[in-house]
């Protein structure tokens, strides 16, 4: 599959062993002028993704051959892409979107869901672009470098799914404020937000990586307001 696709027209893999609800999601993008692919389970999935350009993956959770969360970890750790993946699944506990997130998600969509919710999910996982016309971020320890998006802290390697990225790029740049909420949804999901709170969960997933390993705390809550990134002079 060869085509140049903008944001208004994605290019956009299916991974779903039920053919009805695949069918389904093939039939509705196509009428809305993506471009869709589909494969039957994961390892048919990853040779696509790795062997073609998709803008965005749609990946159910529970795969023969190869789980949902196994394709995740081999995408991004072994053939190194950063495509955005939205998660389909029926797992709706805070572990298991977390367990998703940690693996590479960038989001989660709980079966079942409306057609129209995932058409604007996708978009705005898609839509969301890097800056990369600056230099590199530091707040204390930690360095983002926006070109090759290398991510340090003391020295060390660290790594994050794209939409966790996302998150720490605009929590770095505005520190040491406050990030609102809703500022950190909308860089994720646009206008869409989705219904369940599932930016806690990509908080959760930062800061097991960004401050867990280490003996100082940079991401701090704001109760009710949001999140901020900065060195607190009393820790």
């Amino acid at each position: 599959m060869i085509r140049l696709a903008g944001c208004n027209h994605l290019q956009v893999l299916i991974i779903e062993d039920n053919s009805a609800l695949a069918g389904n999601l093939f039939d509705y993008l196509e009428a809305h002028g993506h471009y869709p692919d589909a494969a039957p389970d994961g390892l048919s999935g990853l040779h696509l993704a790795t062997h073609n350009h998709y803008d965005v993956i749609v990946l159910d959770w529970m795969l023969p051959r190869l789980s949902g969360l196994d394709f995740l970890k081999r995408l991004r750790a072994e053939a190194g892409l950063a495509t955005p993946v939205l998660m389909l699944t029926a797992k709706d506990q805070l572990p298991d979107k977390i367990a998703g997130f940690e693996a590479g998600a960038d989001d989660y969509l709980i079966k079942p869901f409306a057609l129209a919710e995932l058409e604007i999910r996708l978009r705005a996982l898609v839509s969301r672009g890097w800056d990369a016309g600056s230099a590199d971020l530091c707040v204390g320890d930690l360095r983002f470098d926006p070109h090759t998006l290398e991510i340090k802290r003391g020295g060390r390697m660290l790594s994050l799914p794209p939409a966790g990225r996302r998150l720490l790029e605009v929590l770095m740049r505005a520190s040491p404020k406050v990030v609102p909420r809703e500022k950190l949804e909308s860089t994720l999901w646009g206008d869409g937000p989705p219904d369940q709170d599932i930016l806690r969960s990509h908080m959760y997933h930062l800061r097991k990586v960004v401050d867990r390993p280490f003996s100082r705390k940079l991401i701090h809550t704001a109760p009710r307001v949001g999140y901020r990134l900065c060195q607190l002079d009393h820790e």
